[in-house]
């Protein structure tokens, strides 16, 4: 099935909006201080790698807290992981398909996050989407 991802596709979640939702600078505790727990493949990755500003950090934490709590309600979201270091971030969002992560960039207040992403809390940004065709922890190292 092809999706159409919108004119300005930069990857399904194409603008600095994804970072809002896939950045590391939440305090969701919940949504963030575990490795997803994720289906068996296939499914998708999100993989949005940020370097942010320094404008508006109370703002940006606000806003990312409610767009990965929006983003945790949206039918096809499988969870969500992410690192900080030295101002490089990345997060990494899973879903079902690709037609749950283009509706969730269509989000109305996704995208209301978006343009503040665009205007206020991004230097630069790269979102990739992948498919994941095989995944395996500790206990699943010897189906390799």
């Amino acid at each position: 099935m092809q999706v159409s991802l919108g004119e300005d596709d930069q990857g399904v979640c194409g603008t600095p909006s994804a970072g809002v939702l896939l950045d590391h600078y939440f305090s969701n505790e919940a949504l963030m201080t575990q490795i997803a727990k994720t289906p068996e493949p296939p499914y998708y990755a999100v993989i949005f790698t940020s370097e942010r500003t320094e404008t508006d950090a109370e703002g940006y934490a606000t806003m990312a807290d409610a767009m990965v709590e929006l983003a945790a309600k949206q039918p096809g979201f499988l969870g969500i992981e992410s690192a900080r270091s030295d101002g490089l971030g990345i997060t990494v969002s899973y879903w079902s398909d690709l037609a749950a992560i283009a509706n969730w960039k269509a989000n109305s207040e996704h995208l209301s996050a978006q343009r503040l992403g665009q205007s206020q809390w991004y230097e630069d940004y790269q979102v990739r989407i992948a498919r994941v065709e095989k995944a395996y922890g500790p206990q699943k190292f010897s189906d390799l």
